[in-house]
């Protein structure tokens, strides 16, 4: 039996607070099965739903066998913010278990074909350069695969302005949906291959579509535009569609914040993107439903007869303006219309079983024009199309705007100054100077800095915890010369990680005498400190532990937890000692860790075997976490190598919330 789904009022607060002003409040203990269900957060809810309709491969809508197609893109983005935010592998292994009924040994798609040029078929590329990135194996039929895909865009057909055709098809067009379908994919492959061309060519097709595709009297954006304008539903004047979809609208949103997760901070395009952002939040909070919170299918038409509200644009329109306030796109307003929608989407579409597995409903199956039979773009168009329940156009965003709003939930809560000043930006400097060794870039074959940094996705990165700080509300930043007064000074927190000796870099930068005054001179005045060694065969400790003598702590020449192959229970630590700082795991999984030397003003926090494993110290106004092991990179955070029962996830979030001062 399912019924529509009201959820307690503290549960419903703990995934819709606004991160500017508040924490998610304490929800009580579950007593029975259904209960425990509705504490899960509906990020994973949802997505474990859609993994058990769709165990093996994912059939989308009537069709009768699996094939490449942009609402798997879709979906497997979705699991993929599903598994950064848990640390659960069951979500990577979906999503590559997909991916291998596709991918070949050589890069070849099965079922994919180039010379259709449907920008749909780039939806699923992202997925193609996750794996890509991340350790594992036949990484390369992944790289080969995401070329092959990249390789269409060489030959896409175009507008004589430069603009994507939607498909082959559909000549002269472009539509709102080619922005997603392609956009996202493009950019992250362009900064992946150091192809700046490329971002300029995406930050072109969104030129395009402001110049063409934006009404001047509402802000809305038309469906889709006909350069030749020789389709019936074109105007002869402007090309443009008649009408305002919602989804298409929503499309072109998600595109616009996924998008410049890729562009550089100094990208010329980058301010015009996020213009075209801020130009659009305000005509969504307009159209927004007083009542209930959703969108309407047609917008601009809202309440003319038949007309509604309609579950994906409006989950769309959730997502984008959450994650465009989130990064500093949009102004902090925004969020509460993004709070307002995702109440009614939960209120209005999100059905529950007595068990407590969701599905959702109110999702319109599909929205075009032209083609065969023909659809003219008019009002009693739209509303023909049929709805469906648990269409993936609808789940997808659902998923991503649900992860959005439990981050909000789970950020630090800005605290204002007394001066009336701006609050200081957390913001979280990872060492690049002392830690410094370098290789040939994978993909685009030029040098770079590699072991322990923010933007590695192999087991050696700090990626997946960077990511955690970054939801947590920090900025990750990486410093890459000596510390000095001035380079410390806009930080909160500075990580410094396994410096360097002459086996890993010919000429290692060691901690010298003045880096060390002018860091405890930093701690001193309110900094928070973290020093990562590892044992004493991979780390420079003499010069390391000059610097960690100023607050009490030693790295001593002693290594415990020496893990034999896979017996993973010989690398555990009860982490229940140190509750000051892990107030949710309980254990994590540790080996081969440097122990510890203690004395004033540092203290044990965690001990394993009477040995000092993690130490903290207070130092004037700042503070000091130490550990002999670099620990929390992603090998150890992915839930891909170590069993479940090792909550390091959740460890590297509780690390980050006392780092942060919550």
């Amino acid at each position: 039996m399912m019924k529509r789904l009201f959820l307690p009022l503290l549960v419903l607060l703990a995934q819709t607070a606004d991160a500017q002003t508040t924490s998610a409040p304490t929800t009580p203990a579950p007593t029975t099965a259904a209960q425990a269900a509705l504490l899960v957060p509906y990020s994973q809810r949802m997505a474990d739903a859609f993994m058990s309709w769709h165990p093996d491969s994912i059939v989308i809508g009537s069709r009768k066998t699996a094939r490449w197609d942009y609402e798997q893109g879709l979906m497997l983005k979705a699991l993929e913010r599903v598994w950064q935010r848990t640390g659960d592998a069951k979500y990577f292994t979906y999503i590559q278990k997909d991916l291998d009924q596709y991918v070949r040994k050589d890069g070849t798609i099965r079922t994919y074909k180039a010379d259709e040029y449907q920008l749909d078929n780039l939806t699923t590329g992202h997925a193609l350069l996750l794996l890509a990135q991340v350790s594992g194996p036949n990484q390369e039929k992944y790289t080969k695969a995401a070329q092959l895909l990249r390789k269409q865009l060489d030959t896409q057909p175009r507008t004589n302005e430069g603009g994507f055709w939607h498909k082959k098809i559909y000549p002269d067009q472009m539509w709102l949906d080619g922005l997603y379908m392609a956009g996202p994919f493009y950019a992250e492959y362009s900064r992946l291959f150091n192809q700046p061309a490329g971002l300029d060519d995406v930050a072109k097709q969104f030129e395009l579509i402001e110049k063409r595709l934006v009404d001047p009297k509402t802000g809305l954006l038309y469906h889709g535009y006909d350069e030749s304008r020789e389709q019936a539903w074109a105007s002869k004047t402007t090309g443009q569609s008649p009408h305002f979809w919602d989804r298409g609208i929503g499309w072109y949103a998600m595109a616009l914040v996924d998008v410049l997760d890729y562009f550089p901070e100094n990208h010329p395009q980058r301010p015009v993107l996020i213009n075209a952002l801020q130009r659009l939040a305000p005509v969504l909070a307009k159209y927004q439903d007083v009542k209930t919170g959703t969108w309407n299918l047609v917008m601009g038409e809202e309440g003319r007869k038949g007309n509604y509200g309609e579950a994906s644009g409006s989950s769309m329109f959730v997502y984008a303006l959450a994650k465009g306030v989130r990064l500093g796109y949009i102004d902090k307003k925004y969020f509460a219309v993004a709070r307002k929608g995702y109440y009614g989407v939960i209120t209005s579409f999100l059905e529950t079983s007595t068990k407590g597995a969701v599905s959702l409903v109110g999702t319109v199956s599909v929205g075009g024009l032209g083609g065969k039979p023909y659809r003219d773009g008019s009002y009693e168009y739209y509303l023909s199309e049929p709805l469906r329940k648990n269409d993936l156009k609808g789940v997808g965003p659902f998923i991503l705007a649900s992860t959005e709003m439990e981050i909000a939930a789970e950020a630090i809560p800005i605290k204002l100054k007394k001066d009336g000043l701006p609050p200081k930006e957390l913001k979280v400097g990872l060492d690049y100077y002392f830690n410094h060794e370098t290789r040939k870039n994978t993909f685009s074959g030029e040098p770079e800095q590699w072991h322990y940094t923010w933007e590695e996705r192999t087991h050696g990165g700090f990626w997946l915890w960077g990511n955690q700080l970054r939801e947590l509300g920090a900025r990750t930043v990486a410093v890459t010369e000596a510390p000095t007064t001035a380079s410390l000074k806009p930080l909160s927190v500075y990580v410094i990680v396994d410096p360097d000796t002459r086996k890993e870099s010919p000429q290692p930068n060691y901690i010298k005498d003045a880096d060390s005054k002018v860091i405890t001179e930093w701690v001193r005045g309110g900094g928070t400190l973290v020093l990562l060694a590892n044992d004493t065969a991979n780390c420079e400790i003499r010069h390391f532990n000059k610097l960690a003598q100023n607050f009490g702590v030693q790295f001593t020449s002693q290594s415990v937890n020496m893990v034999q192959g896979s017996r993973f229970e010989q690398g555990r630590v009860d982490l229940t000692p140190g509750n000051a700082v892990f107030k949710k795991a309980t254990s994590a999984y540790i080996k081969e860790v440097a122990v510890l030397s203690v004395a004033a003003p540092a203290q044990a926090l965690v001990t394993n075997n009477g040995k000092v494993i993690m130490a903290t110290a207070r130092l004037g106004k700042g503070k000091v976490f130490v550990l002999g092991d670099p620990w929390l990179y992603n090998e150890y955070m992915d839930g891909r190598k170590i069993p479940a029962s090792f909550p390091n996830f959740q460890a590297g979030k509780d690390l980050g919330r006392w780092l942060l001062g919550k």
